[in-house]
């Protein structure tokens, strides 16, 4: 015959602590000791580095480099800009002189009519108008007697023989003036020279 006792509370807790006790250890749990507590080397991760020994780079150093990249880079686009700014102005003198080159041949013409006193009433202002156009577009006229020649603006006709009131080759006539746009001779000045004695 079982004894039919009741159970009380605290037998029930021994019993589930014995029960606990005698059970096997869990899968990779260390034997003995806390369960909880598992060391580097068995865990098998890798322990961080004690310190970096690498030297940490030169920020002067780096500034420098850095500035002095900044400084070429500038002085490229500096550079740059004004290659840009000299084409295009070559560009631009280059289009006026091939638009105002035949144009001196018509200025020629009005020159002689001038010298006839041909230019007069309508044809007069056209004639006048047609001269500030092209001085506005940079086209200048030069050459006149007396002054000394010189081979890049002046082209030689003919030698007129010597005089004693010049000290060195001097234009005697000009035959048709010259004209320039800027810098550049865009037809020398045809004259007569006379040499010193």
């Amino acid at each position: 015959m079982t004894d039919e006792r009741p159970v009380s509370g605290e037998e029930v807790t021994d019993s589930a602590q014995e029960s606990a006790t005698d059970a096997p250890p869990a899968a990779g749990a260390p034997e003995g000791g806390d369960q909880a507590t598992v060391s580097v080397e068995e865990s098998g991760a890798e322990a961080p580095p004690a310190g970096d020994d690498r030297p940490e780079p030169d920020l002067q150093t780096k500034i420098d480099e850095l500035t002095a990249d900044l400084q070429r880079l500038q002085a490229e686009y500096v550079n740059y800009k004004r290659r840009v700014e000299r084409d295009r102005e070559l560009v631009s003198q280059n289009a006026t002189y091939k638009v105002l080159a035949p144009i001196v041949d018509v200025l020629d013409t009005i020159d002689r009519a001038r010298e006839h006193g041909e230019v007069e009433g309508g044809f007069k202002a056209v004639a006048d108008q047609l001269e500030r156009i092209v001085t506005n577009l940079g086209l200048t006229k030069f050459g006149e007697p007396g002054e000394p020649f010189d081979p890049t603006v002046h082209e030689a006709l003919s030698h007129m023989g010597t005089d004693a009131g010049v000290k060195e080759t001097t234009v005697k006539v000009l035959a048709k003036a010259g004209y320039r746009i800027g810098d550049r001779v865009v037809r020398a000045a045809q004259v007569l020279v006379v040499d010193p004695e």
